[in-house]
């Protein structure tokens, strides 16, 4: 992966000096590939993946072509390990945030089970659903209100009732299996 040549014997110093004054991209990848092992296994550590590590060692050099020129760096060993282990840490959040779920359950958890064909219809089975809502299981019938009346997410239930995200679906689709017994019963 690291490109083999022998090793400049200008200290890190003097190639950081040589770059920012000419902008010498040779002096900096000198400086850079004494260290591109050391980024990679810093990176290998937090990704866990060789062909992403790799690529993060590429995207952190690119980095500090542009970083170099704005920050004054005494100890380039040092900085480079802290510019690394906070790349590393961002991609590793931005990644996280990206919630996936399938979405066909996501949908078929939204849709409307009712269908009224007229105002007075929609009034009477809005009182059948509540009626209904009101046989649940106390936990079923706290997630079934706040996610189809209050329309709150997953993770807000689970921050407002204390369960934990699993039980949280469960109640939802037991809650929402047994109205829908509970509406066709009663119709």
């Amino acid at each position: 992966m690291f490109i083999r040549r022998a090793p400049s014997k200008e200290s890190d110093e003097e190639l950081l000096r040589k770059f920012r004054s000419s902008n010498d991209l040779e002096a900096l990848g000198s400086l850079y590939l004494r260290y591109a092992p050391l980024v990679y296994g810093v990176c290998l550590k937090y990704f866990r993946d060789r062909e992403t590590s790799k690529d993060a060692v590429m995207q952190i050099h690119e980095k500090l072509i542009k970083l170099l020129h704005k920050h004054e760096v005494s100890h380039f060993r040092s900085w480079l390990y802290t510019l690394t282990r906070n790349h590393c840490l961002m991609q590793v959040r931005s990644a996280s945030t990206h919630v996936r779920e399938d979405i066909d359950s996501v949908v078929m958890e939204n849709i409307l089970f009712l269908h009224p064909d007229g105002e007075s219809r929609m009034e009477e089975d809005l009182q059948k659903l509540e009626r209904c809502i009101d046989r649940l299981v106390m936990e079923q019938q706290q997630c079934v209100r706040l996610f189809f009346l209050q329309e709150k997410s997953y993770r807000d239930i689970c921050v407002k009732t204390g369960f934990e995200m699993k039980l949280v679906k469960s109640y939802i689709q037991n809650g929402k299996r047994n109205l829908k017994i509970c509406m066709e019963s009663n119709g």
